[in-house]
């Protein structure tokens, strides 16, 4: 089997650096592409070569994606005591909730704010959101701003401590499940069986919370990149990012045909025909 090598650290030159102020805060967001607009959030440690890679991907499907800078080096692969501190910093930030009982991260107003940015530049009929590992239900959340109709929750670790948990207040849950009724928005989700961190009892509570407008999907743990970056060997340890670290980039592999479904879902939910039809890689 062909398995994905790691990459050296990426520049994202080919990327518009821009400094975006939403909500009375300015924030690093790399920029490229054209055609709707998605948002697409870090994973923990942050923008790897691996996240970059994704968003590329995006943004040759035909899309404008922003990739905000919300912690740890851009465009690097951390060592592992890098990675772990980055998390530690992000534990203990105002800006995010990472534990059972915090509620919504205020970090999620500021993507909301970064949605409408991106309608307004872009236009079409709404923004694509795509949330990774800590970031995971961020996408969740943003369905709160209207711009936001093509929510994607990819593998979503938080809270750590509560793995039946979702990271959201009781009453942001309850304004998102009525919005999503109301506007018959699907929330597309990824996770793999044996997933730590994203478990089957997470995914049984965004059923809970969604009924069928959640689309839960769940890629068989075995079939994941054996040989992920230092970060996700030592310190995750186990099958986790579906379409970025533990993705195998070969033709018909499971993780490949996700990040094929989630090119789709996007094309679908924005309107927009892929014209390489969600093959080329």
């Amino acid at each position: 089997m062909a398995i994905t090598e790691p990459q050296a650290d990426d520049a994202l030159a080919d990327f518009s650096t821009r400094l975006i102020d939403t909500e009375g805060v300015s924030k690093t967001v790399y920029v490229g592409g054209s055609g709707p607009a998605v948002v697409l959030m870090p994973e923990m440690p942050g923008i790897s070569p691996d996240v970059v890679r994704l968003s590329r991907w995006i943004r040759d499907a035909g899309f404008t994606v922003y990739l905000p800078s919300l912690f740890g080096i851009d465009g690097a692969f951390p060592s592992t005591a890098d990675g772990e501190k980055v998390v530690r910093r992000a534990c203990v930030s105002a800006e995010f909730r990472a534990f059972a009982g915090g509620g919504t991260s205020p970090i999620t107003a500021w993507l909301r704010g970064l949605a409408r940015t991106a309608l307004a530049e872009c236009g079409g009929p709404g923004v694509g959101a795509i949330g990774l590992c800590f970031t995971g239900n961020f996408a969740l959340t943003m369905t709160l701003e209207p711009a936001v109709i093509a929510p994607v929750v990819n593998h979503p670790s938080l809270p750590l401590d509560d793995p039946a948990g979702l990271e959201i207040s009781d009453e942001d849950a309850a304004m998102v499940r009525k919005r999503i009724q109301r506007d018959g928005l699907t929330v597309l989700a990824y996770r793999f069986d044996n997933d730590r961190w994203c478990t089957g009892q997470r995914f049984a509570a965004y059923q809970a919370l969604l009924g069928d407008a959640f689309d839960g999907r769940v890629i068989p743990g075995e079939t994941a990149n054996p040989e992920p970056p230092p970060f996700f060997r030592d310190v995750v340890g186990c099958p986790h990012s579906v379409v970025t670290a533990h993705l195998v980039d070969q033709q018909g592999h499971p993780t490949l045909r996700a990040r094929d479904e989630i090119l789709a879902f996007l094309a679908e939910r924005l309107g927009h025909d892929d014209p390489r039809g969600h093959e080329a890689h």
